[in-house]
């Protein structure tokens, strides 16, 4: 395979791009790696970078500012804030637009979407009182609106039920409650039109949680997945469906899980995946021969106005 280079023939569209990193979220963090990460790999690929470290829900960009790439994880960069911001800017930006990233943001109207587009997704209730689920254990407790694996929580026995639920409810007010699927788990990247290498994550004791994904050396990924060929197709095909049932653009990523009897279940859509060492869209990028600096290149060169 001829990998793509960081710089390619035609010429690229945007001159002096804004990466926007950091963040009003309790993902300020990981959005700083992401954004400083990003930030190499586009001058890398030879555009003219200014890094934006945004504080809070607001957006002030420096002048001259031809595009923007988001970095930023969790509240205002992935709820469709910014991105409505951009819009009223006349900022050409990459990735999704406000209202498919609202969607993606939030895991209820994320299952909501799911459910009428006939996606497969494990069985799920969205609780704001403890004494109030249907769903038989084990289960998955979510947060609706973070990212990153915090305040998850899987739940397999009666007596730990009530101090995960305690804890998953601080943050967003209710708690999205999920049927736990068991098995391996998968994640699929999408790059314009074009589906990436399944990546399988394997985490100690099968648990991916904050620790195991930013910490360096903690997870095993394999990339490609070790699938058969009908398993590889059914997770790209499913992973491109959920995409498009949110109406997502540019790139993500889509996270499944397979069972034991083959059955594939998609449990989220991340329109802005993350960029570190450790992040999983890189490594499928990888796999498929693109550079970071490619990756990062390809991703910019899709920036446009979704409003208009």
């Amino acid at each position: 395979m001829n990998k793509p280079t960081a710089t390619v023939s035609s010429p690229r569209p945007f001159r002096r791009v804004a990466v926007l990193k950091g963040g009003p979220s309790s993902e300020r963090e990981v959005s700083l790696r992401s954004g400083t990460a990003v930030a190499g790999g586009l001058r890398e690929a030879g555009y003219e970078v200014v890094e934006v470290d945004v504080t809070r829900a607001r957006l002030k960009l420096p002048a001259g500012i031809d595009a923007a790439f988001i970095a930023l994880h969790g509240a205002y960069g992935e709820d469709g804030g910014v991105q409505a911001d951009l819009e009223k800017c006349g900022v050409p930006y990459a990735g999704s637009g406000p209202r498919s990233s609202l969607v993606a943001f939030d895991k209820r109207l994320t299952k909501a979407a799911f459910d009428a587009a006939g996606v497969a997704t494990p069985a799920w209730e969205v609780l704001s009182a403890p004494g109030a689920r249907t769903l038989p254990l084990p289960v998955v407790l979510k947060p609706p609106c973070q990212g990153s694996s915090i305040g998850i929580h899987r739940v397999f026995r009666h007596a730990d039920w009530a101090a995960a639920f305690a804890d998953a409810v601080r943050y967003d007010g209710e708690v999205l409650v999920e049927d736990y699927l068991p098995g391996r788990e998968l994640t699929v990247g999408i790059l314009g039109a074009e589906v990436l290498p399944v990546v399988e994550i394997r985490a100690p004791r099968g648990n991916y949680d904050y620790v195991s994904k930013y910490t360096k050396g903690r997870t095993c990924y394999l990339v490609p997945a070790p699938l058969s060929g009908l398993e590889t197709r059914q997770a790209r095909a499913l992973g491109l469906a959920a995409f498009r049932a949110l109406d997502c653009a540019g790139f993500g990523r889509t996270d499944i899980r397979l069972d034991a009897r083959g059955r594939m279940g998609v449990l989220e859509v991340n329109t802005i995946p993350g960029f570190t060492e450790t992040s999983l869209l890189p490594k499928a990028a990888a796999a498929a021969g693109y550079s970071f600096a490619a990756l990062c290149d390809r991703i910019m060169r899709s920036a446009s106005l979704k409003g208009r």
